[in-house]
């Protein structure tokens, strides 16, 4: 009997290893991966918030997305009621940044610089480099021209939402500092009138809650998605490791955020001012051989932009499809009329609230002005544009590699910084909304990290297409609130700007040596 109980098992495990292997292969390719299960729960969920926020009107036989229109109507408004200050306080916006007027025994917790760079860690990232790509594939080379425009009338907006940021902030008992537009939004429109406090508190709440879902969108998915794709595509691309292992990716990077996040604004300011300038430093440089490279066909490629904006030949329905494309990356990668940058600034040390707007004039001219447009000239000159199938950051990747088989290295680097410092910013934007919507207790505070880390995960693990989607519609969701206030404070903007400037020209400011 035992020797037939030993024969019986033998057999058993031999039919196993035969059979095992073939069924756990036909469940795999009958099963989809964890990636794809995550896609399909997540994507209707997405398309259908995105389909609501991008409603549209029709010109010219083109679909115009409402809320691009309000942003650059705004951003027109604020540039001729401050005088072009996006260009006269250039300057002085400078001087500020260096350190040249700053007060250690202000109010805040971080200096002009650490606060910009804390902003700007928030903009600049992919959306210079996918977004500039997808613009450029779908409405061709003119739609760089139009992000180019929407960037210069972007720093009126960001101003005004800056200043207003610094000035109805709220500094805590432990000296921490809460600001942002729901702050101005609820303290600024009561302060200007009774009849206005309920409004202020409603548009206060909505801005809240698109901004927590901005943070999880594009802030961190996005950011986690495009990253996971430029280390896949130099790895070996559907070949790489790492081709169906998005959700470990997204683990490795949510560990890495989670350790910086802990710390607060202070944690977040001290790394943001490191890895900026660093990273900013190697995807300029890298852009700027190639365009150096290539130097004489350069003026031929800003006469095709130009040209492209105005007369595209059925690129994208035509002029208006073209600068809808133009405008709506740029938007996404500045930010500048949506709010969020004056979430971080308002934590500056400053007695002057305009102090902090004429910083954040920089915000969308480093972003869009200059690193944008490095990025669609590198795709232009290299003839990526039109001869590749990539979209994204892959088109992006595939223009530095024509230039250099080891390019796409140096170009990984930066996307991996890029998206690693917009998730510490954006964690930063999102648990302000948050504790202003359930208050400031460390147990709140806490509860959003976590989520926001998860985030990390879902996002690396789905499809390009519903992540920017979805990345899109909760960031310019929150607009809509913040212009409706922004229209409301901004003579309180006029009265702060016109006596600081006439100390400055005075020669009245206290400058540091």
């Amino acid at each position: 009997m035992q020797r037939l109980n030993q024969l019986s098992t033998r057999v058993l495990v031999t039919l196993s290893s035969l059979f095992f292997p073939l069924l756990a292969q036909a469940q795999v390719q009958a099963e989809p991966s964890l990636d794809e299960k995550i896609n399909q729960a997540v994507a209707p969920v997405a398309n259908a918030i995105g389909d609501f926020v991008f409603s549209s009107f029709t010109v010219a036989g083109v679909s115009v997305p409402f809320v691009l229109v309000w942003l650059i109507l705004a951003a027109s408004v604020f540039t001729l009621y401050f005088r072009f200050i996006n260009f006269r306080a250039l300057k002085l916006g400078f001087k500020l940044v260096r350190g040249d007027f700053n007060d250690p025994t202000a109010p805040g917790e971080v200096t002009h610089f650490q606060a910009l760079a804390t902003a700007l860690s928030g903009t600049v990232g992919l959306g210079n480099i996918a977004g500039v790509a997808i613009a450029v594939s779908i409405g061709g080379p003119g739609a760089t021209f139009w992000m180019i425009l929407a960037g210069l009338l972007g720093m009126s907006s960001k101003f005004v939402e800056c200043t207003l940021g610094v000035k109805y902030r709220n500094i805590n008992p432990d000296g921490s500092i809460s600001g942002g537009p729901m702050y101005y939004l609820s303290k600024g429109l009561a302060e200007r009138s009774p009849k206005l406090k309920t409004l202020g508190k409603v548009l206060a709440v909505m801005f809240a809650i698109f901004c927590i879902g901005g943070a999880f969108g594009g802030g961190n998915m996005f950011q986690a998605n495009q990253s996971f794709q430029m280390v896949t595509t130099v790895t070996g691309g559907e070949n790489s490791w790492w081709a169906d292992k998005g959700w470990l990716y997204g683990l490795i990077v949510a560990g890495l955020v989670g350790m910086v996040i802990i710390g607060g604004i202070k944690s977040i300011a001290k790394v943001t001012s490191k890895i900026v300038p660093f990273m900013a430093i190697i995807y300029v440089t890298a852009g700027l051989v190639i365009i150096l490279l290539n130097i004489s066909a350069v003026p031929a490629a800003f006469v095709t932009i130009f040209q492209g904006a105005f007369s595209p030949e059925g690129v994208a329905g035509g002029v208006i499809g073209v600068l809808i494309q133009g405008v709506q990356r740029a938007a996404f990668s500045n930010e500048a009329g949506i709010g969020s940058a004056a979430i971080a600034h308002a934590a500056v040390k400053t007695r002057e609230p305009v102090t902090e707007g004429l910083v954040a004039l920089y915000e969308p001219f480093i972003d869009t002005v200059v690193i944008c447009t490095i990025t669609a000239l590198v795709i232009i000159l290299t003839g990526a544009y039109g001869s590749s199938d990539a979209n994204g950051v892959a088109l992006t990747s595939a223009a530095f590699e024509s230039a250099f088989s080891w390019f796409p290295y140096v170009l990984a680097v930066a996307v991996v910084l890029f998206a690693f410092s917009t998730m510490l910013s954006w964690s930063y934007y999102g648990l302000k909304a948050w504790t202003y919507l359930f208050g400031e207790r460390p147990i709140v505070a806490n509860t959003f990290k976590i989520l926001f880390l998860i985030f990390v995960v879902i996002g690396a693990s789905m499809q390009l297409g519903a992540v920017i989607y979805f990345s899109d519609a909760m960031i310019f969701a929150m607009a809509f609130p913040n212009i409706i206030g922004l229209y409301f404070l901004m003579p309180v903007v006029k009265k702060h700007l016109d006596s600081y400037w006439a100390k400055y020209k005075a020669g009245e400011l206290v400058e540091n040596k």
